[in-house]
């Protein structure tokens, strides 16, 4: 067996079709995919993963449930899966997609059981918690680590879906417990708060590589972030404003010819495909970049800034509940 890729939130409209990809062309990894709820009788889109999986019996699949709206789950979880790889009833880690997460975009502010702000736990700080704890099960001489980047992880780029570009509030605090929105703010303020998960994935990415090269046993495991496209069929669509629904719908009628002119937007496949090639396909070993598909990107600028990358991790190692004894990073502490 070549090595363990884990995927989170195994039963997105992205990764469905990365499992798909994974599972076709490279059968010799095993795969723990993660869901929130583990049931296929209870939830249609585990059912659809399960769906995958049976089409693919020589490969060792493990669907696991992982809640990361707790972190006290994704302790456990994390836990767990080590004592397997320590116990050799899994390879070392050779890919953690960081793929999970959530917004809320009319539906206003949701928060998680710990209290927390959902978009950015989900996306980002049980992730950063998940990544940390399991970095001494990674193959270390390969392990690659993968955050989900976006478009909206840009704040010099506007987004003509909100009036608010993503930032990092001069209190760190508002991350996790963000003041109320105001009225008519609602909906942008939402898609903020994903855009500001998405460019704490991309400054996490920039400062974990840093914390990694200086530390002898883990030089060697990576970490990218790679925007996938917009994905029109994906289900978090359902989340947008009427009129946009109508719009992605259209361009997603459309996708068979746009995707020949256009990568703003994608077909889930095509993004998969590209997913699974920088996680774990010999052209990307040892990369530490920001990718758009296979192409490598700048940033955004705030997320190079080693200061705000040094606040940023101080506030999660606190919020997450780390301490050293947590994972084996040896400069991990603040």
């Amino acid at each position: 067996m070549a090595g363990t890729v884990l995927i989170t939130g195994a039963n997105g409209t992205l990764a469905l079709a990365f499992v798909q990809a994974l599972l076709t062309l490279h059968p010799q990894y095993a795969l723990v995919a993660t869901v929130r709820n583990a049931s296929p009788e209870a939830d249609p889109n585990t059912a659809a993963l399960m769906r995958i999986v049976e089409k693919h019996p020589g490969v060792k699949v493990q669907v696991e449930r992982l809640d990361l709206g707790k972190l006290d789950d994704v302790r456990r979880f994390a836990d767990r899966l080590s004592d397997q790889i320590e116990r050799g009833e899994l390879s070392r880690i050779s890919a953690i997609v960081c793929n999970a997460s959530t917004w809320s975009l009319e539906a206003g502010q949701k928060f998680t059981s710990d209290g927390l702000e959902a978009t950015f736990q989900v996306a980002h700080l049980s992730h950063y918690l998940l990544v940390l704890k399991l970095l001494g099960s990674m193959d270390m001489s390969s392990g690659r680590i993968v955050m989900l980047g976006s478009i909206t992880h840009y704040p010099e780029k506007p987004n003509p879906l909100s009036a608010f570009g993503p930032e990092f509030p001069a209190d760190i605090e508002h991350l996790v417990k963000p003041p109320p929105d105001r009225a008519g703010e609602v909906h942008d303020r939402g898609f903020q708060r994903y855009g500001t998960a998405k460019l704490s994935n991309v400054t996490f990415m920039h400062d974990l590589n840093k914390r990694l090269e200086a530390d002898p046993k883990l030089s060697k495991v990576t970490v990218t972030a790679m925007d996938p496209g917009g994905l029109a069929a994906s289900r978090a669509q359902t989340e947008q404003k009427r009129s946009v629904r109508w719009i992605m719908a259209a361009i997603n009628f459309c996708m068979p010819v746009l995707r020949y002119f256009t990568t703003a937007f994608r077909p889930a496949a095509d993004s998969a495909r590209d997913l699974v090639a920088v996680s774990v396909e010999p052209q990307f070993h040892g990369k530490r970049d920001y990718y758009v598909g296979r192409k490598p990107e700048a940033s955004a600028e705030i997320s190079r800034d080693a200061a705000v990358q040094e606040r940023l991790w101080t506030a999660c190692w606190k919020w997450a509940g780390l301490s050293t004894e947590d994972t084996i990073l040896q400069n991990s502490a603040v």
